[in-house]
This record gives structure tokens, C-alpha cells and sequence, in this order.
């Protein structure tokens, strides 16, 4: 029950937080979901009903989830060409400035070397997600992102081997550079043939399965979702990683997505649309999760923050030490000696909620008193890592006009494609009553039907029995069709004379067909 409870209140969050995105679209979904996190901490009877972070469970169930999905949208092509280049930064990039704040912050603040490298390796991880927060509104260059992208995705279990040595190390006061380098080869390469080899077998059994009578939608899918749950789980238990397996396992599907569209299209299509509400729910409950935790740490160790700001500058230099190595490497290898676009890779390494997830990772394997340092400091690494870069960027960067301008564009195409289907229909013989509702309905696409006059039609609907026949008549449905043929039409010859960019009329020619489907598609109940 109090799972149960937990997840209600996270989900009603994300969904508030996404309402009001909507509203203020100059500032990222991602932080909105942050302050919303913030905001369920600071509210003792919403607080007291969510459960207290939990590592495991949020590996299992969104870390490998989200990870898995991320790699189904990366065609595996552009990873084959750009393999040196992830292999550069998210192991190498990853060892090296780990190196680099290992021993600075020894130097500088007299920090023990085995908990420098456990404080690091934490810091170690970038976060696809929270980067895109911090470059809404703002043009970013498209090949560093993809880097930036590439890395966030592999370079978690650079992190995980690194944190492992330092845990080691403190235990043992003892360093063995060839044990851990050979660890994190078996763990990487390991997790890499596992994921693909479960995904290659789970490909081929829902292959074979939706070629054959056999198939059904919803198993396909139960299927689908649990996959990457499932390779996590057999990753771990083989002791190699479980985040390379999804991410590799995720790149296995990717290829059979473009390799299988039309086998099964109704199959293809409801699991992308799964996919991408999955993806948006678990990105909002990530940063929802991670305002409440820093809520909660900053509570919980007010008193420690008080008596010393060690953690503090501790945090501030980890955060400076990866800043600094990061350009560098970016300077002679990714950015060919351009030092804006060096800077603008360093501070797209934005922290996360894998930073957080390895922090409480580490309860009980070191002193209380030094696992509260390491929870402040990891605190400063990930805020620092989000907020320098909004406020550097928005100096930095050009403001991305289409952002802000798309909905515009879309209502004024949205108004001129719907005038047209409605002249279509006005056109045709029909029944008053059958135009009425047609016209009715395409007016629906613009959002022009203001709320009394939806009630007076579901009044209509429900008190009349005849309104009903009307819905399900063949002059409507025929209607509708033309109509929308007419708006498919319109949109192709804005595409053809490029009045706007052609992935907004993508956008709005999708729905149409999609409107379609819900007037001619057999299985529709609501029809």
C-alpha cells in the first residue's frame, strides 16, 4: 500500500508539472519537475507519503527503462561511426578527469585519496536528460550534442568500475590500477555481448511470434516493456553491467524497429506511442524523485552544513576539476582547437539522477560521518553541474526562435487546414444534422469548440438516440473523409512551396491521419 501510495503521489506530480510546462514554455519541463520534487518535500503530509529513495528500484525500474528506450532511438549506425569517439569519452574522457579531480581535490583539500576517488567516481556519470534541460530555448550545436549524448549513455559504467576501485581501495588502503582496469573491460565487454545477445534472442522469439497466428498485441507488449528490466536483472546476476546491456540491448531494437515497421502496424505504431509516453513519464519522475531527495538532504543535514562548508567547496571543486578536464579534452579532440565549442562541451557533462542513485548506493559501505560529506557534496556537484550551464548558455548561445514560435506557426496552420476541410464538407449533399457534426468535429482540430458548446453536444449524445445513429452513419463517415483527404492535401502543398518548415506540417499531418484512423479503424469502440 505504501508503494502503492508512493507512486501515486510521484505520478500526480509529473502530470501537474507537465501541465504547467505548458504554460511557461520558456523554462525547461525538467526543472519545473525539479521545483515540483522540491515543493513535495517541503509539504510534510505529501512528504511523509513517499518512500524513501531506493537504489535498486530505481535502477530496475526507471534508470533501465529510460536507458534502454534512449539507445531504441539511436540508430546503431551512428554509434558504429562514432565509436572511437564514445570509446574516447566515456572511457577515457571519464578515467582521465577522473584522475585529474582524484588527486586535485587530495592536493587542495586535504582529502584522503580512497574518498576523493569515491566522491569522483560518483561525479563521474553525465545525464542525457538534465542536459536537455539546459539548452531549452537556446541553439546547441548538433554533432557536440550527439556526442554529449553518446557519452551519457556508455560512460555510467565507467563511473560504477571507478566507484567500485575507490570502495576497494578504502577498504583495503590498497590500489590495483591492473585489477581494475581488467574489471572494467570484463564489465563493459561483458555487458555489452549480454545485452546483445538476450536482445538478438528476445528479437527473434516476438519475430517469429507476430509472423504467426499466434501473435497478440498485448503480450508483444508485456514483452517489450519488460525487456529491459529482464537484461538488467541477467546482467547484474552475471556480474558485468546492466546499463551497457540496455543501452546495447536498446540499439538491437532499434535496428528491428526500421527493420519491421509494417509487419505488424498497429503493433509498431501503439508501441511507439507507449514508448514515448513511458520515456516523457519516467524523464518528469526522475527530477521529480530528485527534488525531493535534495528536499530531504538538505533537511536532514542542515546541521552538518552549518558547521562546516567543506562539503561545499569540496563539491565546488570536483564540479571545476571535470569542468577544466573536460575542455581540455574537448580542445584537442572533439572540437578541433575551437574554444567555444570546447567550453560548450564541458559544460553539457551535466549530473544527474544516476549521480544521486550511486551516492545512496554506497549506504553502509563507508562511516556515517563520511557518507553524510559525500551526499552534501554530490548535492553541489549535480545543482552546480544543471545551473552554471543555464546561466553560461543563455551568454553563450543564440536563443532558438522555433521553440518559442513553433505553437504559433501550428495554430495558424491548424486554422487554414481546418477552413479547407470545412468548405470540403459544406460542399456535399448531405443531411443538416450529419454537417453539423461533421463540421462540429473538424472544428475540433483547431480547438475553436469553446466548453458550453461541448456540453450541449454531450448532452446532445446522451439524451438522443438518433445523435447516436448519426455518429456511427455512413454519410459521416464519408464525410469525414473527404474532408480530411482535403486537409492532406493542403498540408502537401504547404510541404511542396516550403511556407514552413516541413517538420511542423509532418507534425499536423500525422494528427490528421490519426484522426482518420479513429473514424475508419474497425476496432474503435468509441466510433
Amino acid at each position: 500500500m505504501e508503494l502503492f501510495t508512493s507512486t501515486f503521489v510521484l505520478l500526480v506530480t509529473v502530470a501537474i508539472a507537465n501541465i504547467v510546462a505548458q504554460w511557461v514554455p520558456q523554462i525547461s519541463k525538467t526543472y519545473l519537475a525539479l521545483l515540483a520534487g522540491v515543493i513535495v518535500g517541503l509539504v510534510p503530509a505529501l512528504d511523509q507519503l513517499v518512500l524513501s529513495f531506493e537504489n535498486e528500484i530505481f535502477m530496475i525500474l526507471i534508470l533501465a527503462p529510460l536507458l534502454f528506450f534512449e539507445g531504441q532511438v539511436t540508430p546503431i549506425l551512428k554509434v558504429s561511426r562514432g565509436f572511437s569517439s564514445i570509446l574516447g569519452t566515456a572511457f577515457v574522457l571519464a578515467i582521465g578527469s577522473a584522475v585529474v579531480a582524484t588527486v586535485g581535490i587530495h592536493w587542495t583539500l586535504a582529502t584522503s585519496f580512497p574518498l576523493a576517488l569515491v566522491m569522483v567516481a560518483i561525479s563521474t556519470p553525465t545525464d542525457a536528460t538534465a542536459f536537455e534541460s539546459v539548452v531549452t530555448g537556446r541553439k546547441f550545436s548538433a554533432r557536440l550534442g550527439n556526442q554529449l549524448k553518446m557519452e551519457s549513455l556508455f560512460n555510467d559504467a565507467t563511473g560504477l568500475v571507478l566507484l567500485q576501485a575507490g570502495l576497494l581501495w578504502w577498504q583495503t588502503r590498497q590500489l590495483s590500477l591492473g585489477q581494475n582496469v581488467g574489471r572494467l573491460l570484463f564489465s563493459a565487454v561483458g555487458g555489452a555481448i549480454v545485452g546483445m545477445v538476450l536482445a538478438f534472442g528476445l528479437m527473434l522469439f516476438r519475430q517469429a511470434l507476430v509472423r504467426s497466428e499466434a501473435n497478440v498485441i498485448s503480450s508483444q507488449t508485456l514483452i517489450y516493456l519488460l525487456t529491459p528490466v529482464i537484461i538488467y536483472l541477467v546482467a547484474e546476476k552475471l556480474a558485468v553491467s546492466g546499463i551497457i546491456a540496455v543501452v546495447v540491448a536498446g540499439l538491437v531494437h532499434n535496428s528491428e524497429a526500421n527493420g519491421s515497421r509494417f509487419t505488424a502496424s498497429r503493433q509498431m505504431y501503439f508501441g511507439t506511442e507507449l514508448m514515448n509516453f513511458v520515456v516523457e513519464i519516467l524523464n518528469g519522475g526522475v527530477f521529480v524523485i530528485l527534488g525531493i531527495s535534495l528536499e530531504r538532504i538538505v533537511r536532514e543535514q542542515h546541521q552538518q552544513m552549518v558547521v562546516s562548508l567543506n562539503w561545499f567547496w569540496l563539491g565546488l571543486a570536483i564540479y571545476g576539476f571535470l569542468l577544466v578536464s573536460r575542455f581540455i579534452y574537448a580542445y584537442f579532440f572533439v572540437a578541433g582547437k575551437q574554444v567555444k565549442d570546447s567550453w560548450l562541451f564541458a559544460f553539457g557533462g551535466v549530473h544527474g539522477t544516476v549521480t544521486l542513485a550511486m551516492t545512496f548506493s554506497i549506504t553502509g559501505l563507508i562511516p556515517t560521518t563520511q557518507f553524510q560529506q559525500v551526499i552534501l557534496v554530490e548535492t553541489v556537484v549535480i545543482i552546480a553541474s544543471m545551473l552554471v550551464p543555464t546561466l553560461v548558455f543563455k551568454w553563450l548561445l543564440p536563443r532558438d526562435g522555433d521553440v518559442l514560435s513553433k505553437p504559433v506557426l501550428l495554430a495558424q496552420i491548424r486554422e487554414q487546414m481546418t477552413a479547407v476541410g470545412i468548405a470540403r464538407v459544406e460542399k456535399l449533399q448531405l443531411n443538416s444534422e450529419i454537417k453539423v457534426t461533421v463540421i462540429y468535429d473538424l472544428q475540433d482540430q483547431n480547438k475553436t469548440n469553446p466548453l458550453p458548446l461541448f456540453l450541449r453536444r454531450w448532452r446532445g449524445i446522451t439524451n438522443h438516440h438518433e445523435a447516436v445513429s448519426i455518429l456511427q452513419s455512413r454519410d459521416q463517415r464519408w464525410a469525414m473523409m473527404q474532408a480530411f483527404a482535403s486537409e492532406r492535401a493542403f498540408l502537401a502543398e504547404q510541404a511542396r512551396q516550403h511556407v514552413v518548415d516541413v517538420s511542423l506540417l509532418h507534425d499536423i499531418y500525422t494528427e490528421v491521419l490519426m484522426a482518420e484512423a479513429l473514424v475508419v479503424d474497425p476496432y474503435s469502440r468509441l466510433v
